[in-house]
């Protein structure tokens, strides 16, 4: 490809015909024009006159340069001459092109493959080898080296097939990469498609690329991302999650979402990124509940493994109640055991306060007994039953334990009386605490030495005991000890809650020796907290979708989770089991968003848009045929040719010219425009519609919705539907449309009287409104309660009496067997007409939900969906089924119904 400027030629060999215009040149000048004719009578007396007037022996120059323009405008042509083609190669040797391919290479990842594969077609056409770079290490845990030198076509094969992976580039590899190129003496043309962000070892890579050209850097739109989710602090009262970006020159608006392990919505909070805004924390206000159900946090509508974090029980508020009975110690509040304990658990969860039996009608993680609380003689059984259920209780130790004889809720057998260890009458030291079990809770905790335990309740020895027993004294006395009881725990502390015995409750070992405790209890087990090491359960890909772990992923060592590193055989996300697991991100690992703007040798170019390439042929072409027009026009002026013959001369060029034209400029057989391009789709095919509602974003996913639910149809039915359609209310004719899909907007304002009065006749002739609220992720039904934009639409409209979907409706088997019927959101109510409608085939004119089909069915240009929904795929799916029974339904009424007929239908007519 020969490169002027903005102008490159594709076939550049082809502008060898130019060498032929001087040979052009003189043959025009050797020909002379034929003579002109003129008739006239033979008169004898005009022969032997000399006429003024001669025919010249050559053309006229002028009529020379204008053929040789001609044929130079052709042979151009031949040359395919492109103005501002997709990269000029400058060079000689081979294209060197690098690609980001981590983490945060994601938000743009579509127009990063375009690029790449423009600029490698352009290799392509120059004839030129490629090496390719690429920044993250193989999904297969390999090293990253540069391959050998491949074809641009090979090079497009492997740039097709490219995904973006969840860990971070290695810079140092690309560098050594370019290194070896550099060696190897390879100087070409060399392109960088970087995620745009400084990172450590950049610039020792740019450096690298320079030895073998000055490259050009192209970055991304930052304002696009990447993105970042910071985890939410552990053990906090509120979660608050912090999100981060590289860029602050524009404001954004973003929504973060939080799903349940089992992708059901429990949260969508908005946050705005002002400009010079980098950073900002968004507050999670949940119930103690719905926060314990919280397993994954999300960015809508951005990807990539950094725009979602993963939490796991750590996270988790922990319901803990603490046994008290009513008026105990409330003389003296501030020495009781309860308001120390109190004050220890509060960072660790909500804290309940009562009898044993009111405790117990509550989910409860772990429950905690003080000495001075009294028991009734149920509680006995109800906390037994309890504990093997697998809840956790914590007892302490005190004067009611040290009197009781054979009290049933203690884990080993305990001696009479208490162990006094200090006092006025008495020569021993306070004791101090010694060794914790290696294989209990405790085990790696730091011990303080100035903690002193001045009375125990001392356990009799036995052969269970060491094994029972996870913290001692120093004098190997125990000091905790515990017994599996069922599924749950029950866990002895052989000193009180308060001073009375030890100072125990006033140190910082309290409250974490309370939080491992606590850890340990019903539905809320911390994986990080047991020894040794977890395999990949669940991880996320580049896109930030969470799936099965890729092939590389390798166990991990739960103990050194904040020394952990994000690559191939760690990537983000669950590790363990399904009951006990770990989350590992992203966000955390990663240090400060700092934009690229510069590179050493080399030029940044921002964005992967570059102005589209323009073939200039067509209008080469079209010149010379206008100069072959003229050409024509003034041969025949100069042969003499009549005004009648030259207008047939001239028709007779101007037609095989413009033939022509036709036939070089076409790029390709093209359909026929119809003669009733003004008919509506839906008049030619069965088509779905959606109201405009005004805002471009609900409009797109309305239309994308529908594109991906056409699709579906196609695929699994016998409905061959159009593309969709988008209707205004007040100038478009619904009849040519079966189904009406509406997302209904909260500030939704009136319609006027001519669009109610087309919904009424819409409605009256057998169509179907699909209102869709899109609000069934917030908690409680809006559809229920109906929003002010329903309520406003309702009101002008013939609305027939609704309820809720029954088991036996048609709806429910019109295609596939389902009785849920789930869209982004699931657990919503969907509403119906009351009955059946005889003039409408029994078909409700109106459905009525809060489920946001539409961006469940929305899929991209390359069929891809554009909303995360669940974990597996299922709730998808059911999404689908849902839009096929409610085409179905609508196109066939109750045909469904009428099978029930059937065995009558056949008696009667004795088959």
């Amino acid at each position: 490809m020969l490169s002027v400027g903005p102008l490159a030629f594709t076939a550049p060999w082809l502008l060898l015909g130019l060498l032929a215009l001087p040979l052009l040149w003189w043959l025009l000048r050797l020909m002379p024009p034929a003579p002109r004719r003129i008739p006239f009578p033979a008169i004898r007396l005009l022969f032997g006159l000399k006429g003024e007037e001669t025919t010249p022996k050559a053309a006229p120059w002028w009529l020379t340069v204008l053929r040789l323009a001609i044929a130079a405008f052709v042979v151009v042509t031949a040359a395919r001459p492109v103005l501002n083609p997709d990269w000029s190669l400058t060079g000689t040797g081979p294209v060197v092109l690098a690609i980001d391919d981590g983490w945060s290479a994601s938000p743009a990842w579509d127009a990063r493959l375009t690029r790449a594969s423009a600029l490698l077609d352009t290799a392509e056409r120059s004839d030129r080898p490629v090496f390719l770079i690429l920044g993250a290490p193989p999904a297969d845990g390999g090293p990253l080296e540069a391959g050998q030198l491949l074809t641009a076509e090979a090079a497009q094969r492997i740039v097709a097939a490219l995904v973006p992976k969840p860990w971070p580039v290695d810079r140092a590899a690309m560098t050594a990469a370019a290194n070896r190129i550099a060696r190897e003496g390879a100087a070409g043309d060399v392109f960088w498609l970087s995620d745009g962000l400084r990172t450590e070892g950049g610039d020792d890579f740019a450096a690298a690329l320079a030895e073998i050209g000055s490259p050009t850097v192209l970055v991304p739109d930052l304002s696009l991302g990447p993105m970042l989710i910071d985890p939410p602090a552990r053990g906090e009262t509120m979660l608050s999650a912090t999100l981060r970006r590289p860029d602050a020159a524009a404001s954004i608006q973003v929504a973060l979402v939080g799903f349940s392990e089992d992708g059901r919505p429990l949260l969508r909070q908005d946050a705005t990124l002002a400009v010079g805004e980098t950073e900002v924390s968004v507050a999670l206000d949940l119930p103690t509940e719905l926060r314990n159900d919280l397993a994954r946090l999300v960015l809508e509508n951005r990807q990539g493994a950094g725009a979602a974090a993963l939490l796991d029980e750590r996270w988790s508020r922990r319901p803990i109640g603490i046994v008290a009975d009513i008026g105990n110690r409330e003389a003296l509040p501030l020495l009781s055991e309860i308001y120390f304990l109190d004050r220890a658990l509060k960072p660790l969860g909500r804290v309940d306060r009562g009898p044993a039996e009111i405790l117990l009608r509550q989910q409860q993680s772990v429950l905690l007994l003080p000495d001075e609380t009294v028991l009734e003689s149920t509680d006995y059984d109800r906390l037994k039953d309890w504990i093997a259920a697998g809840g956790m209780l914590i007892r302490f130790a005190g004067p009611r334990l040290a009197g009781a004889v054979d009290d049933p809720l203690v884990p080993v057998a305990l001696r009479s009386g208490g162990r006094q260890l200090s006092g006025a009458m008495l020569w021993t030291e306070p004791a101090r605490i010694g060794r914790v079990a290696e294989n209990g809770p405790f085990a790696g905790m730091t011990i303080p030495t100035d903690i002193a335990i001045t009375r125990q309740v001392l356990a009799e020895p036995s052969l269970e005991l060491d094994r029972k027993t996870w913290m001692r004294l120093a004098d190997d006395t125990p000091l905790v000890t515990a017994d599996r009881r069922g599924d749950g725990w029950l866990v002895l502390i052989h000193t009180t809650a308060n001073t009375e015995w030890s100072d125990l409750a006033l140190s910082g070992l309290f409250v974490d020796m309370l939080g491992r405790l606590s850890s340990m209890g019903r539905g809320v087990r911390d994986a990080a907290g047991d020894q040794g090491t977890a395999a990949p359960y669940r991880t996320l890909d580049g896109f930030g979708r969470l799936g099965e772990p890729q092939n590389s992923a390798r166990p991990i060592d739960v103990d050194n989770l904040d020394s952990l590193t994000i690559s191939p055989s760690t990537p983000p996300g669950f590790y363990g089991t399904q009951k006990v697991r770990v989350a590992v991100n992203l966000g955390d690992r990663v240090p400060a968003l700092t934009p690229l703007q510069g590179v050493p040798g080399g030029s940044v170019t921002a964005g992967f848009e570059k102005q589209e390439e323009q073939p200039l042929a067509p209008y080469l072409l079209l010149a010379a045929l206008a100069l072959l027009i003229l050409d024509t026009i003034v041969t025949v002026i100069l042969r003499g040719y009549s005004l009648t013959g030259m207008r047939s001369a001239a028709g007779g060029t101007l037609g095989a010219a413009a033939l022509f034209l036709l036939l070089a400029t076409s790029p390709g057989p093209a359909a026929a425009q119809s003669a009733d391009g003004d008919i509506p789709p839906g008049a030619r095919d069965t088509v779905l519609a959606y109201v405009l509602t005004g805002d471009p974003q609900i409009d797109t996913v309305s239309e994308a919705g529908l594109r991906g639910l056409s699709d579906v149809l196609r695929q699994r039915t016998a409905i061959e539907a159009g593309d969709p359609v988008g209707v205004d209310l007040d100038s478009d004719e619904l009849a040519f449309y079966p189904l009406l899909y509406w997302p209904v907007l909260d500030d939704a304002g009136a319609m006027s009287a001519p669009a109610a009065d087309r919904l009424n006749r819409f409605m009256a002739s057998g169509g179907l409104i699909l209102f869709d609220t899109r609000d069934g992720h917030l908690a409680g039904s809006r559809v229920l309660a109906a929003s002010g934009g329903l309520r406003r639409i309702a009101e002008q409209l013939n609305v027939p009496p609704l309820a809720t979907v029954p088991p036996e409706h048609v709806l429910t088997r019109s295609f596939y067997l389902m009785q849920d019927f789930p869209g982004r959101w699931d657990g919503g109510t969907v509403w119906v007409e009351t009955g059946a409608s005889i003039s409408n085939d029994g078909v409700s004119p109106v459905v009525v939900g809060d489920a946001d089909w539409a961006a469940a069915w929305a899929i991209d240009d390359l069929g891809r969906p554009m909303f995360p929904i669940g974990d597996d795929g299922r709730q998808r799916e059911m999404a689908y089924r849902f839009g096929v029974n409610l085409v179905m339904y609508t196109l066939t009424g109750n045909y469904k119904a009428d099978q029930v007929h059937v065995p009558s239908i056949l008696e009667r007519l004795g088959q």
